[in-house]
């Protein structure tokens, strides 16, 4: 098998880990709202080249609820809805990278970026809306 698909399987099992109905997943997490989501990213461009790299995560606005932050893990790529899920949705929900973690100013809640879960707070029942990604060759697609 080769080293691409691997790394495929990798990602998609690392998704499905996330979405399983082990995780975090409450059903009174509804601040977020269903929004249609599917967007191309070319990673020859400047604004998504640091993705070609592990654990540089990129904002891109615009799309979903906040936002949507797309990170490479080392194996695949995730890519989460930039609003805060434990927030009713406001200018200060929207969520900004601090390394591999993502950060509401309105509580300061914290969240991981390669799993999508809450950091720190235990409170928190709700993790990161996922998205799902594909690449191929330079580009990324994320959809839901």
């Amino acid at each position: 098998m080769s080293l691409k698909k691997l790394k495929t399987i990798g990602a998609i099992a690392l998704i499905c880990l996330g979405c399983s109905s082990s995780s975090n997943y409450d059903e009174s997490c509804n601040f977020l709202a269903n929004i249609n989501v599917v967007i191309s990213l070319n990673l020859a461009l400047s604004q998504y080249n640091q993705l070609t790299f592990p654990s540089n995560p990129v904002y891109v606005p615009n799309v979903g609820n906040g936002g949507i932050i797309v990170n490479n893990t080392g194996i695949g790529y995730v890519a989460f809805d930039a609003a805060d899920p434990n927030h009713v949705f406001s200018e200060c929900s929207i969520l900004s990278i601090d390394g591999i973690e993502a950060v509401c100013s309105c509580e300061n809640n914290k969240y991981n970026l390669v799993t999508g879960q809450p950091m720190e707070n235990p409170e928190l029942r709700c993790s990161l809306k996922p998205y799902f990604v594909e690449s191929n060759g330079n580009s990324l697609f994320i959809s839901n």
